[in-house]
């Protein structure tokens, strides 16, 4: 189905010509005209399935069927996201399908200081995009009032809930303008997200682009055994004869991050490291040249892995699996986006072999094992037999069903040795 089709207001449908986008996708299809009639929404779908366009679009129509004054410090439209990088890429996008328009938005999220944000709050927002956190620091500075917020969107929902921010989401929606449209997006269902859409969704529809927490059909899943020890040789050895290049690999801790980041560059391998010791600017750095190829390699740990939008990337590698199955989907969902293969590889030490099992029965598909010659490791069913096989024998002696340790059997009942008087 086509844009064309829709009936969107000029200055947009030349907005979405300008972007080059002609056919939706199923997400937009199923939900764009739902939401254009206020309808509030939850939708569970993967990240690269067109979803941002899937809610501004109607938002934007809507702002422009009943047009406002914009006022100071009051935004009609509030967009909550989890994590900065995603909120800058939502405000670039939006911003590129509002700017035919006289609509403005902008997005506030920690990192940097606040006092620009809160210069740009009082000249007018219109549609305000911003991380819980921050917006609540904004909000108790009285920069801000959410009385005017008619559309709310929580973007990557269950990941927001991850993080903790139930208590901060469900105070912020506290403060939105009493009758309001909601639009909920996630890419996995939970109890947690379920709970949240009874608290804050007002007679909802439910929308399912794919089944629940599924990963994209276009990745192709790979799995390297190897001990946790030879990672970094394992990776180099793998970039250097496959050929990779613009590579995004996730660590779980921000030493291994660091770690492999020092090894590469040991190497002279051009790449950046992105995780929250490092400053915005920096992580906005990273990703611009990463997305503009100039690096071979960008290193992130859980902090990037939604709202990462990097056009052709072939390879996503799990250096370490996440401890949340969950959020193997989310990490993997930035390789194999808009229909495109990709490929998500990861590195499985004998340690993290039970959660490759909770990922295969998440995902529905088993993962492909790969040996790489001079990287073998046993699994740990094999080790554990191992152990067993060779375990030494107790020096212990057995009568019947009684063990004998050097004590006195009499029947059944083991009777300590007397002990001789000492001579003085």
């Amino acid at each position: 189905m086509k844009f064309s089709t829709l009936g969107l207001a000029a200055p947009i449908q030349q907005a979405i010509d300008a972007c080059g986008y002609i056919e939706m996708t199923p997400v937009q299809e199923l939900s764009i005209a739902k939401a254009r009639r206020g309808q509030d929404l939850l939708v569970h779908a993967q990240t690269g399935t067109g979803k941002t366009a899937a809610f501004a679009l109607p938002v934007l129509q809507q702002m422009l069927d009943t047009p406002k004054d914009t006022i100071s410090c009051s935004p009609r439209a509030l967009i909550l996201t989890p994590t900065r990088e995603l909120a800058e890429q939502l405000a670039q996008a939006i911003g590129e399908y509002a700017q035919f328009t006289s609509i403005n938005v902008s997005a506030m999220y920690g990192g940097v200081k606040m006092g620009g944000q809160a210069s740009k709050l009082k000249v007018g927002i219109d549609i305000l995009i911003a991380t819980p956190g921050r917006l609540l620091e904004h909000m108790a500075s009285n920069n801000v009032t959410l009385a005017n917020a008619e559309y709310v969107v929580l973007d990557e929902a269950d990941r927001m809930l991850d993080m903790g921010f139930i208590t901060d989401v469900s105070l912020i929606m506290q403060h939105t303008a009493k009758k309001r449209q909601t639009l909920l997006y996630s890419a996995t269902s939970s109890p947690a997200v379920n709970e949240l859409c009874h608290k804050i969704l007002n007679n909802h529809k439910e929308i399912r682009v794919s089944k629940a927490n599924a990963a994209a059909d276009t990745v192709n899943h790979v799995m390297y055994a190897v001990e946790e020890s030879r990672k970094i040789d394992l990776f180099k050895a793998l970039l250097r004869e496959q050929n990779w290049f613009q590579v995004l690999v996730f660590t779980s801790t921000k030493e291994q991050a660091d770690k492999l980041m020092a090894s590469l560059k040991q190497s002279k391998i051009d790449a950046a490291v992105c995780h929250g010791d490092k400053s915005q600017g920096s992580r906005r750095r990273a990703l611009a040249e990463f997305k503009s190829a100039k690096l071979q390699v960008l290193i992130a740990t859980e902090v990037a892995a939604r709202g990462l939008d990097i056009q052709g990337l072939d390879y996503v590698v799990n250096y370490n699996l996440p401890y949340l199955p969950e959020d193997y989907v989310h990490r993997i969902g930035r390789t194999g986006r808009a229909g495109e293969s990709g490929n998500a590889i990861s590195f499985v030490s004998r340690e993290e072999e039970r959660t490759v099992e909770r990922i295969e029965t998440l995902i529905g598909t088993s993962i492909k094992r790969v040996v790489k010659k001079g990287f073998e490791v046993s699994d740990r069913q094999s080790l554990l037999k191992s152990i067993s096989k060779n375990r030494r024998p107790s020096k212990t002696n057995k009568v019947g069903k009684t063990q004998i340790t050097g004590d006195k059997v009499k029947g059944r009942k083991i009777t300590k040795p007397k002990k001789r008087p000492v001579k003085r």
